[in-house]
């Protein structure tokens, strides 16, 4: 497995902060989802793509929508971040639904159920 280097690190904190401003404030297209958020960035080494994952806060359609809306906007998304950055190539952008956030929440609202039901449990046998 090969170290990340600090440099790639730094171009992938970058691109990262740079492309949620841009999503945030300048992608004007309907189908983005006000709640869309990058999880991550991966820049290859050689500067020509890079991976960026996408979370919405929503169901599927949205989530699907919002993709669609950003690859139809990535030329443009790409030149303002060609503009922000200063970088050798700028790269080709991939975008890739992450479901981490969902799968996280998901996982907490059963584990609340579980702490939930526990407790009720508890509170019957002691009023036997």
């Amino acid at each position: 497995m090969r170290k990340r280097s600090v440099k790639m690190d730094r171009i992938n904190e970058d691109v990262y902060r740079t492309l949620s401003e841009i999503i945030r404030s300048e992608v004007k297209d309907p189908r983005v989802d006000a709640m869309t958020s990058i999880t991550s960035v991966e820049v290859a080494k050689d500067l020509k793509t890079a991976k960026v994952y996408i979370s919405v806060l929503g169901d599927a359609s949205v989530l699907e929508g919002t993709m669609e809306g950003l690859k139809s906007s990535s030329g443009f998304i790409r030149s303002r971040l060609a503009k922000e950055c200063n970088l050798r190539n700028t790269p080709e952008l991939r975008f890739i639904a992450d479901s981490s956030i969902a799968y996280g929440m998901k996982m907490s609202q059963m584990i609340d159920d579980v702490i939930a039901k526990e407790h009720r449990e508890e509170e019957e046998t002691d009023d036997e």
